[in-house]
């Protein structure tokens, strides 16, 4: 009993870690970004994700150098499926989003390219090998410049880029070098050390109740890693900034299967079981399904936010009881 006591906590101080280690990660970077005068919406597309994804790729890479190889795939598709599914369908409860044309047509499609990808990879040897990890990398080499070369095209002579990127002045903290670098490195060590306090933590959790490591990852390690997306979107689409809200998932989720499982399969050959691949076939239906959402109006209504947090309730109730 003492021993899951004291995982718990472990687990409980890996998150604090992990959230404030992306928060300081994000504030630091978007300042240097905004010293450097580099476009709000490439900031939100590439620093806002990438920072938001820091926990996953935290836990997932120490996962894979441990040998827990089951928790590093768990880890990304169970955030996944609650970035799309509970994030955004919060944040549409919230305010409904407006989703731009250009996103339902590149960027949705391609996370759902690469959770169909993913599972063939997987399914080829039920594993992703050290040569399949390398191709995830290039993919996500390739989509940053595309999707850096695609927001500074769409920004040139874009007088509502303009309008955004003063009004984003106010939301980004001006701050002197020294202390963007103090920022984004004090970050970056405490998304080390909470990632290593999440994995041992949840690994200890789930030896001493007799749960699998996947279940965990799925759960609980899940919904800890994907609370810098919740947090992000919802104060996002507070401030009416939709776009940010729905932009955070779509690059998170793109983030978490290119560059983390990547990342960690060039580490140590991630290892799949038959539970990974109906939980990667049940992300893409869930992805196809908020794809169709969006095609209606354009927008993510609040009555389907509510659909989506049903839909994610039942999966819960599902992943419990098999």
């Amino acid at each position: 009993m003492q021993e899951i006591l004291f995982a718990i906590l472990f687990l409980v101080i890996g998150f604090l870690l992990l959230i404030k280690g992306a928060d300081f990660f994000v504030d630091g970077s978007s300042a240097v970004a905004k010293l450097l005068r580099v476009p709000p919406i490439i900031i939100g597309l590439t620093v806002v994700a990438m920072g938001t994804s820091l926990p996953e790729l935290a836990v997932s890479v120490t996962a894979s150098m441990s040998g827990n190889n089951a928790l590093a795939v768990s880890n990304v598709v169970g955030s996944n499926v609650f970035n799309l599914m509970v994030v955004c369908g919060l944040c549409a409860v919230f305010t409904p989003l407006a989703i731009q044309r250009d996103s339902l047509t590149k960027e949705f499609p391609f996370s759902i390219f690469c959770g169909v990808l993913l599972l063939a990879l997987g399914y080829a040897g039920m594993a992703v090998g050290r040569l399949d990890g390398l191709v995830l990398l290039a993919l996500f080499a390739v989509y940053m410049i595309i999707m850096v070369r695609t927001a500074l095209k769409a920004r040139a002579g874009n007088a509502a880029m303009a309008a955004e990127e003063a009004a984003m002045e106010h939301d980004i903290r001006p701050l002197p070098l020294w202390e963007c670098i103090l920022f984004i490195v004090g970050g970056l060590v405490a998304i080390k050390f909470g990632g290593d306090f999440v994995v041992d933590g949840a690994t200890t959790v789930a030896a001493a109740l007799g749960l699998s490591q996947n279940l965990i990852g799925l759960t609980i390690v899940a919904v800890g890693t994907s609370l810098p997306e919740l947090v992000t979107s919802i104060v996002a689409a507070r401030k009416k900034e939709l776009d940010m809200a729905l932009g955070n998932v779509i690059g998170s989720n793109i983030f978490n299967i290119l560059l983390i499982l990547g990342v960690a399969a060039v580490i140590s050959p991630v290892t799949f079981i038959f539970e990974n691949m109906i939980d990667i076939v049940l992300l893409t239906g869930m992805s196809l399904l908020v794809w169709i959402f969006g095609w209606t109006r354009q927008r993510l209504s609040r009555t389907e936010g509510i659909v989506m947090l049903a839909i994610y309730a039942a999966y819960l109730v599902y992943i419990c009881i098999r």
